[in-house]
Formats: C-alpha cells, structure tokens, sequence
C-alpha cells in the first residue's frame, strides 16, 4: 500500500547548472548530499515543506521534458515568476490564474518542467 510520496526526482546533466537553478534562483537548501557514487554520479535532497526533491546525475538517468513534474507551493508568486523571467527561464505555460490558484510551468536547464504554484487566499 502506497502512503505517502517518498521522493520527486529530477535528473541533470549538470549538478553546477542544477544547482544555480534549484538552490540560487528558487532557493532551495541542500537536506542531503550523496556521492560520487561512480564518477559520473552525484544526488542532492532538499526538504520541501513535508516532501523531499531530489536531483541528480547518473549515467542511466537521463532528463526529458516528458518526465515528472513538483509543483513548488510559493509564498510570492509574482516575485518567483520575476526572477525566472530575469534569468531567461524557459515557461512551458506562461502565468495564469485560475479561481483557486496562480500557477506556471518552467523547465529547468535540462528540460524538467516544475510548476511553480500559489493558493489563493479563501
């Protein structure tokens, strides 16, 4: 029986530009570090809220642009959509509004779409 989402987990091809993205424009803190298990792998976790995301690199794990998507819950949704868009982000689906949310999905430098997303107050 499945009880809870143990992990997200995105491949990169390169943990620098990763890291810029995850850590520098989102501001995501490192939980956990592993490696290098072989010389072409590396893995980093960050605890978001009660979940972990993971990214990584390994030989047999490869990016796609068809692969999981996080929705990252966000306290300022115009100042995070701002940042990405000063940085030349690549947005999937361009901000938009719905009744209960604001939401967008972006690609990271490898091609993993996220959602960066914003409840509305009630």
């Amino acid at each position: 029986m499945i009880k809870d989402i143990a992990f997200v987990g995105y491949p990169t091809t390169d943990m620098k530009k990763a890291r810029a993205f995850y850590e520098g424009l989102l501001g995501l803190v490192p939980t956990n570090e592993f490696g290098p298990v072989t010389d072409e792998s590396e893995f980093i976790e960050y605890a978001v809220g009660s979940g972990t995301l993971s990214i990584g690199k390994m030989d047999n794990w490869k990016p796609s642009s068809d692969g999981p998507s996080a929705a990252f819950e966000v306290d300022d949704f115009d100042d995070v959509i701002k940042k990405l868009k000063d940085n030349n982000i690549v947005f999937v689906i361009d901000p938009m509004d719905t009744p209960v949310c604001h939401m967008a999905v972006v690609q990271d430098y490898d091609g993993n779409g996220l959602m960066i997303h914003q409840r509305k107050q009630s």
